[in-house]
């Protein structure tokens, strides 16, 4: 498994992935993810095993020392075989590479899953915002803080 950056010519794989690993409504729209792929401030990281694009994340460095986590998409054959944990480190590490204070990422209310996936790595919910998502979606703001 090897992170790499993102190219151009992986938009399409990553917006299919990003189609089937959220629902419609969290899920992100083509011109959303090119949007946010292409900010100024963002980075990008995409894992692959053998030539196979295994998920990737999108981060927002925002103006208050703090890396925004728009989004972290895992290929679901690849789930907890350590590929969102490796993309997770990439984005931790380059935030504090960057003398970055605080990550912070929402996450649907209901997606338990994740919620412990992130609670495991040190983030804590700090804030509820309702109808989040265009689903009608509650999130959670979770948010960890850098040593």
């Amino acid at each position: 498994m090897r992170l790499r950056p993102y190219h151009p010519d992986d938009l399409e794989t990553l917006y299919n992935i990003d189609q089937v690993c959220f629902i419609p409504g969290i899920s992100y729209t083509r011109e959303d993810l090119t949007a946010f792929i292409g900010h100024r401030r963002a980075q990008t990281w995409v894992a692959e095993e053998a030539g196979e694009i295994t998920g990737f994340l999108i981060a927002l460095r925002e103006p208050r020392r703090t890396l925004h986590i728009i989004t972290i998409d895992v290929v679901e054959a690849w789930r907890r075989t350590g590929v969102g944990s490796l993309l997770m480190n990439a984005a931790e590490q380059w935030a504090f590479d960057h003398g970055l204070g605080t990550i912070e990422l929402e996450t649907a209310q209901d997606n338990l899953v994740a919620q412990r996936f992130y609670q495991g790595r040190g983030y804590r919910k700090v804030d509820e915002i309702e109808h989040y998502y265009a689903d009608g979606t509650t999130a959670w703001v979770m948010v960890k803080e850098l040593a």
